[in-house]
């Protein structure tokens, strides 16, 4: 009595699960509160870092001529880039692993036919 044919309730005495499978269980409550949550903490941390403070000078500031368009962008773009190929290639170079022991299309076996 109760039980519907074809659908197993598992564990007698408890509800079955539902066939409905949800991707995201998140409801919208939770949602608006995580959300509230992170704009109050961004706006704080926004107020508390107060960049008109930056405006006056302090004792002893003794701050440098600024960075032309090319000397920003060959410190912040190229700089990395060149890095980032250096160390790159000196990896490569300096692989020193056997070939035997790669794990490519080329040195892959495959096994005989089994017999039945």
């Amino acid at each position: 009595m109760g039980a519907r044919p074809g659908i197993s309730n598992g564990t007698p005495g408890r509800a079955h699960r539902s066939r409905v499978r949800y991707f995201c269980t998140v409801d919208n409550k939770n949602a608006l509160r995580a959300g509230a949550l992170a704009a109050g903490t961004t706006l704080m941390m926004l107020l508390m870092s107060s960049p008109a403070s930056a405006l006056t000078r302090d004792d002893g500031d003794d701050p440098g001529s600024g960075l032309s368009v090319v000397e920003t962008l060959g410190l912040y773009v190229v700089a990395p880039i060149v890095l980032f190929a250096v160390i790159a290639g000196l990896v490569m170079v300096l692989d020193r692993s056997q070939e035997k022991h790669r794990v490519t299309s080329r040195n892959i076996k495959p096994k005989a036919d089994a017999k039945a």
